[in-house]
């Protein structure tokens, strides 16, 4: 566990619960304290020889400290939990940050955060901030899809646009698929892996040397936001392996993107683009190193009735050189990989009641994601989920098909405060 941040977390919950309870030294900064205890668990519906049968099953208590000093914010927030898959106990620093306006036209967030931003729903390719994919697929909230940055925000209020500017002075990567919760496809070993394989790799790890950079450029023109991207830094996930193939990689990567989002009839139209640029392959002939890749989108949502909404997104990936990675022994992957999801939600019961269907589809893979939920408001404290991860495919090397004896249920209770 680590002891530090856990102090640390300790000690500015008892700074906030002394707000909380007006004792003197804290009067003159307001505090708010909220947080909620989540008891979650989730089984695979099917046999998977290289994992346990429990996808999930854990006690989480999380603690959310806002503090409104005269100059700004101070958000710290943090999970402490028991696992009962990896059968311990761990703590989770998810925001540790101050936030101040040095200028009428900047603000500045600096310290552990989340960071989102592009069009896309469930969708990334402009947003180069870390994802947890591990939490995504065995049946945690959604909210933990995305980690956390250590970083500085700078926001600039320009006359023309709006910048901002991240930097991330280590680089943050993905928590990624690595075989200790999710079996993968393994392609040295030329089949599904798991616990029995776990994912070795060398991360770029040095202060200010391995950093990354984001920037971002918008502007609304009526009711329509525009918007540039820069990124330089690495792959967030493994996108090589060393030369005998015994560690997974962060080669270099650059993205450089565009967003348009606006109103379109009764609903909301959205697209993005995005250019991959795989620095260390630019050529394509490095097989052990991802080639340069094109991504698109285009999405759609409306109300389609009644407190009930859907959404629809075209996804395709252009790997870029592809004869090259074909010449160099590629097979596994196609010129073009084309993926349409699909979101309903539907409202009940004066909202206390959502159900919600997420569908990633894949013609080209000819693989699927389905992720069902039912979720029920009780009170205003107390949360009951039900849900599922469902993965289907041909073959047991695509994205969505490799993860297929993943497929789980699980049930959640959630008591917040």
């Amino acid at each position: 566990m680590k002891s530090w941040m856990i102090m640390m977390f300790a000690l500015v919950c008892f700074v906030g619960v002394a707000g909380a309870v007006d004792l003197p030294v804290w009067d003159d900064i307001p505090m708010e304290l909220h947080g909620y205890v989540d008891l979650r668990g989730g089984y695979r519906l099917q046999n998977d020889p290289y994992q346990k049968d429990m996808s999930v099953m854990e006690a989480r208590t999380q603690l959310d400290l806002l503090a409104l000093p005269d100059w700004g914010e101070i958000t710290v927030k943090g999970d402490v939990f028991a696992d009962g898959v990896q059968e311990q106990g761990d703590f989770d620093l998810r925001e540790l940050n101050a936030t101040f306006t040095p200028h009428d036209r900047v603000d500045l967030k600096v310290g552990r955060q989340i960071l989102t931003w592009g069009v896309g729903d469930l969708v990334f390719i402009n947003d180069m901030f870390p994802k947890d994919w591990q939490s995504f697929f065995i049946g945690r909230d959604t909210e933990y899809l995305k980690a956390p940055s250590d970083a500085v925000k700078a926001s600039i209020y320009l006359d023309d646009f709006d910048l901002d500017v991240i930097y991330t002075p280590q680089f943050d990567a993905d928590r990624h698929i690595t075989g200790e919760y999710i079996s993968y496809w393994n392609g040295t070993l030329g089949r599904r892996a798991g616990r029995d394989a776990i994912i070795q790799t060398s991360k770029p790890d040095h202060w200010f040397t391995n950093d990354e950079v984001a920037l971002r450029a918008s502007k609304r023109v009526n009711s329509v936001e525009y918007a540039l991207y820069g990124y330089w830094g690495y792959w967030k996930s493994p996108g090589g392996y060393n030369s005998d193939q015994t560690r997974a990689l962060f080669p270099d990567l650059n993205v450089y993107g565009a967003s348009v989002q606006g109103p379109l009839g009764k609903g909301l139209v959205k697209g993005e683009i995005g250019f991959y640029d795989s620095r260390e392959d630019r050529k394509g002939t490095n097989a052990l190193v991802n080639n340069s890749e094109m991504r698109y989108l285009v999405g759609y949502e409306r109300e389609l009735a009644r407190e009930l909404t859907g959404a629809v997104q075209y996804y395709i990936e252009q790997m870029l050189d592809y004869s090259q990675y074909r010449a160099s022994g590629g097979t596994t992957r196609d010129e073009f990989r084309h993926l349409i999801t699909v979101r309903l939600t539907q409202l009940l019961m004066n909202q206390n009641l959502q159900l919600s269907l997420f569908t990633y589809y894949s013609p080209s893979d000819e693989d699927a994601y389905l992720r069902p939920n039912i979720r029920y408001k009780v009170s205003d404290a107390l949360a009951v989920e039900v849900g599922g991860n469902v993965f289907w495919g041909d073959q047991p090397y695509t994205f969505f098909g490799q993860f297929e004896d993943n497929t789980n249920a699980y049930t959640a209770l959630r008591y917040s405060f």
